[in-house]
């Protein structure tokens, strides 16, 4: 992939909507990699017909921001915006409608990513979408959609974020610390209100929507995550085994957490436990990017998927 694989970034498009995107949020994720792609590098070219993939730089985040009235519930607008985007560049330029958008990527952190790009409808069922919300009970397809790590910069700083104590100073059994939204976190703390006396695993616990920041959290403080939730597609997965490093436990398994994680044998959890470690750097967000980190992650997943895709000869 890092000798061939070349992306072009379509032009189009005006600031704040398009060509950027939050740094400093719960959504910085999107934002992040839409300002890296943008610097240029290795994989980014200028010249169309050499690319494997057409990346759309838009930001649903922006598009919430600037176009969505508040406490309307509607996002029409936001739909229009993007049909007529697409409509702008598969007039101006071949490359949408010789594949149907199938060589198109879009990304997006925003819980509202997944059903913004179903008012383009080959956008949501050709193109490859890059979503936090990887949730399969509403249309994510694992075969051609990718899993966007959820990342809260709260400061925009990128340094500083990684560590923490040893495995055999962890005296916690589980720990969760978040909003007391959607209703696997109700079910949670019905089951287990406050902090257990016996932090060895982290709980994360999907909200409102099945993504959630604790996941790279985790991760980042070196804790075996837990996850809680229903018809998600935890980030990476076409080669992070999370079985080997994580907890996975269905929600109508909450009532038994701790006999769950208590059953894990302390071999067990210390090799999970050293497993995050060696994880780690796939989910760090690097100031330049380096080999194995977030962006280049981001850009193997839709490698891949863009592997997976047969155009015909004569496209």
């Amino acid at each position: 992939m890092e000798n061939v694989f070349k992306v072009y970034v379509y032009e189009e498009g005006e600031a704040p909507v398009f060509h950027g995107g939050p740094c400093r949020s719960i959504y910085s994720s999107e934002g992040r990699f839409i300002h890296e792609i943008e610097k240029g590098g290795r994989f980014q070219t200028k010249d169309p017909e050499e690319a494997h993939v057409y990346f759309m730089p838009f930001s649903v985040v922006a598009m919430v921001q600037y176009l969505y009235e508040p406490e309307s519930f509607d996002i029409t607008p936001i739909g229009t915006t993007l049909v007529d985007y697409v409509q702008s560049i598969s007039h101006k330029h071949p490359f949408w409608n010789r594949s149907l958008g199938a060589d198109h990527f879009m990304l997006s952190c925003h819980d509202w990513g997944p059903h913004s790009s179903s008012y383009v409808p080959l956008m949501y069922n050709n193109s490859i979408r890059v979503l936090c919300n990887a949730n399969t009970s509403e249309g994510f397809n694992p075969l051609k959609d990718v899993t966007l790590p959820e990342i809260n910069l709260k400061t925009g700083e990128v340094t500083g974020l990684l560590g923490g104590p040893p495995a055999k100073e962890r005296s916690i059994l589980a720990f969760f610390a978040g909003g007391l939204h959607g209703h696997i976190r109700h079910l949670l703390l019905e089951q287990w209100e406050g902090r257990d006396a016996d932090v060895k695993y982290c709980l994360c616990p999907s909200g409102y929507e099945v993504a959630s920041p604790r996941v790279v959290e985790a991760v980042y403080s070196e804790c075996v995550p837990v996850l809680i939730s229903k018809s998600y597609v935890p980030p990476f997965s076409d080669v992070l085994n999370w079985k080997k490093f994580a907890v996975v436990i269905d929600v109508d398994d909450i009532g038994k957490i701790k006999e769950i994680l208590s059953g894990i044998s302390e071999a067990k959890y210390l090799k999970m436990q050293q497993r995050v470690k060696q994880v780690q750097r796939h989910f760090v967000v690097n100031p330049t990017p380096d080999r194995f980190d977030l962006f280049h992650m981001i850009l193997h997943s839709v490698w891949l998927r863009r592997l997976n895709l047969k155009l015909r000869p004569s496209l």
